[in-house]
């Protein structure tokens, strides 16, 4: 099957994989633009999924500054590699995650760092929530989990939808990422700060 060469710089553009890795998902989804670039992000996820295991002890410290100076983030991301920490792209997800920590200001890295008394206390305040707005009691652990989700997805750097990109989250973007460097990234930590806060 010939594959459009229009296809494959759409589909690289799209998907930031390589060329050949282009051509062959166009070949395996019968030149459907979607289906290659949900295909390549099965296979990214694939890959990623082999190299998470792997030591990540080399990284940069990326710095963040808003243009009228009263907030300001810090974030050490890490990789296997000094080379890797180097390139372009290493240095371009690091400016966009400390970017992203300024505008969406996280609480915490991950779900699995909050602490489960803060947890808690957020499923009891979302229970007391459903009840008070007249749910049946049978429904409202269903509700508090629901709410408890979305609580991740706007406390959790890692669950936050990306701001450049909403249909991506943050871990979709580091996952990505590895999926195109060949090897594991791992953001580590961060910090914020803001005048007044």
């Amino acid at each position: 099957m010939s594959v459009d060469m229009n296809a494959v710089k759409e589909l690289r553009y799209r998907s930031g994989a390589g060329v050949l890795d282009c051509r062959k998902a166009l070949e395996e989804c019968s030149n459907d633009l979607e289906k290659a670039v949900d295909y390549l992000r099965e296979k990214g996820l694939a890959k990623a999924a082999k190299k998470a295991g792997r030591t990540a002890s080399e990284g940069r410290v990326f710095s963040y500054i808003h243009t009228n100076g009263k907030i300001g983030t810090l974030v050490e991301i890490d990789c296997e590699t000094d080379f890797v920490a180097r390139t372009d792209e290493f240095q371009e997800l690091g400016k966009e995650i400390a970017m992203q920590i300024a505008a969406a200001a996280p609480l915490y890295l991950t779900s699995e760092e909050v602490p489960q008394e803060d947890l808690e206390r957020e499923k009891e305040i979302y229970r007391q929530q459903a009840l008070d707005e007249g749910k049946p009691e049978k429904i409202v652990d269903r509700i508090a989990e629901g709410r408890i989700a979305k609580f991740f997805e706007e406390s959790c750097l890692m669950e936050q939808k990306y701001i450049r990109d909403p249909e991506k989250k943050i871990k979709d973007l580091v996952v990505q990422e590895i999926a195109k460097m060949g090897e594991n990234i791992v953001v580590r930590r961060f910090a914020r700060f803001s005048i007044g806060e």
